[in-house]
C-alpha cells in the first residue's frame, strides 16, 4: 500500500502539472476563447464517452439530475471562456494568480451552499486575499481586463466545485463530467447558431471557424484528451489512495507550475513586476493555510468523536 500511495502521489503531481499546462495551451492556440472552449468541450465529451463505453458505465439519469448537470455545464463553459479570455487579453501569470482566489470565493459561498456558519479564519484569509489583489492591481493596471476576466473565472470555478461537491458523492464522476461537458457545448452551439442566423457574416459558425491550423489542431487535441479527459479520470483514480487534504494541497500547486512553465516557454512576455509576485504569494499562502486549518479542525473533530465513542 505505501508503494501504491507513493505512485499515486507522483501521478497526482503529474496531473496537476498537466492542469498547469492548460493555460500554456490557451496561449499557444491562436483562436479566440469562445471557439476554443467549444472545441475543447466537444472533443473532451467524445473522449469521455469512449471511456464510458469501454468501462460500460450507465448513462441513465433522472430528469432532476439532468437539469442540475445541465446548469453545471453552463457554469463550467463560462468558467473556461472567461479563463481563456483572460489569457488572451493579459497573460498566463496574471490569469493563474487570479484563479487562486477561487478558494476565497469558495469560503464565501460554502456557508450559503451548505448552510454552515462563517469561520473566523476564513474572514482573515479573505482580507489577506484582498490585500494580495490590491498589490497586483496597483502594479499591473495595464492588465485590468484580464484580471477581471480571471476573477470571474475563479468565481465560476468555485460555484462549479460546490455544485459538483453535492452530487459527486452519489453518482459516477465520468457520467457527471460527460453530461456537463455535453451541456456546455450544447449551449455554446445554440449561441453560435443564433449568431450565424441573426449576426453579421463574420460571427457564429463561419467557414473560418472550422479552418484551424495544423498546430491549433495538435494543441486542441492535447487540451481535450490529456488536459481534460485524462486529467479528470486520473484525478478520480488517485483519490482512492490519497487523502482529500493531500489532494487539495497538491492541486494548489497548479498556478505555481503554470507560472513557471509560462516563464520558461514565453520568456520576457511573462516576466512581471516584483510586486506582482508578492501579491501572488500572499494569495497562494492563504490557500495553503486555509487547507492546513481545515485539516487540523477535521482531525480535532475526529479525535473528539473517537474519545466519545470509547
Amino acid at each position: 500500500m505505501p508503494n501504491a500511495k507513493f505512485k499515486n502521489y507522483l501521478h497526482l503531481h503529474f496531473i496537476v502539472f498537466v492542469w498547469g499546462f492548460t493555460a500554456i495551451l490557451g496561449e499557444l492556440i491562436s483562436i479566440e476563447a469562445l471557439p476554443l472552449v467549444w472545441y475543447r468541450m466537444l472533443l473532451a465529451s467524445g473522449f469521455i464517452l469512449g471511456y464510458i463505453y469501454f468501462k460500460k458505465i450507465s448513462l441513465t439519469i433522472s430528469r432532476k439530475l439532468f437539469f442540475i448537470l445541465f446548469f453545471a455545464g453552463i457554469v463550467i463553459a463560462l468558467h473556461w471562456i472567461t479563463f481563456f479570455a483572460a489569457i488572451k487579453v493579459s497573460n498566463v501569470s496574471i490569469t493563474l494568480a487570479m484563479l487562486s482566489t477561487g478558494a476565497f470565493f469558495t469560503s464565501i459561498l460554502e456557508p450559503i451552499f451548505y448552510k454552515r456558519k462563517v469561520i473566523w479564519y476564513e474572514v482573515l484569509f479573505g482580507v489577506l486575499v484582498i490585500t494580495g489583489l490590491y498589490i497586483i492591481f496597483q502594479v499591473e493596471g495595464d492588465y485590468l481586463l484580464g484580471i477581471i476576466y480571471a476573477l470571474c473565472s475563479a468565481f465560476l470555478s468555485s460555484v462549479f466545485s460546490l455544485m459538483n461537491g453535492k452530487i459527486a458523492q452519489q453518482y459516477n464522476p465520468s457520467m457527471i463530467s460527460f453530461y456537463e461537458l455535453l451541456s456546455g457545448v450544447g449551449v455554446i452551439t445554440l449561441y453560435l447558431l443564433g449568431l450565424t442566423i441573426f449576426g453579421t457574416p463574420t460571427e457564429g459558425f463561419t467557414v473560418s471557424f472550422f479552418q484551424l491550423s495544423t498546430s491549433d489542431w495538435v494543441y486542441m487535441l492535447i487540451l481535450a484528451s490529456v488536459c481534460t479527459a485524462y486529467a479528470f479520470i486520473g484525478s478520480v483514480q488517485v483519490m482512492k489512495y490519497l487523502s482529500p487534504y493531500t489532494v487539495m494541497l497538491t492541486i494548489n500547486l497548479e498556478p505555481v507550475y503554470g507560472i513557471l512553465l509560462a516563464f520558461l516557454i514565453f520568456g520576457e512576455t511573462e516576466k512581471m513586476n516584483p510586486q506582482f509576485y508578492y501579491g501572488a504569494i500572499i494569495i497562494l499562502s492563504t490557500v495553503v493555510l486555509n487547507g492546513i486549518f481545515k485539516n487540523a479542525k477535521k482531525r480535532k473533530r475526529q479525535t473528539t468523536l473517537g474519545n466519545i465513542t470509547k
